[in-house]
């Protein structure tokens, strides 16, 4: 009786190649994405920095234009 011919025994889809190109390239993928995932992160700080410092100018003007409004409205009136 004949048997089925033999295969070739292949390698998974996620065996790592043994090219060196291959190894070269996923290095610097991964370089790429611990880069961005670290850019990412310090934007994200900047962001919360910066927040911060609108809301602070923001508080401050409102503050400023208060006072003058409330000096104005004393001299209008002469108390």
């Amino acid at each position: 009786m004949a048997e089925p011919a033999r295969q070739a025994e292949t390698l998974p889809d996620d065996a790592p190649s043994l090219d060196p190109l291959v190894i070269e390239r996923n290095y610097r993928r991964e370089r790429a994405r611990r880069r961005a995932r670290v850019q990412r992160r310090s934007a994200a700080r900047r962001s919360d920095v910066r927040f911060w410092i609108t809301l602070l100018v923001l508080a401050f003007l409102t503050a400023f234009v208060v006072l003058a409004a409330w000096h104005e409205v004393q001299t209008l009136f002469g108390v």
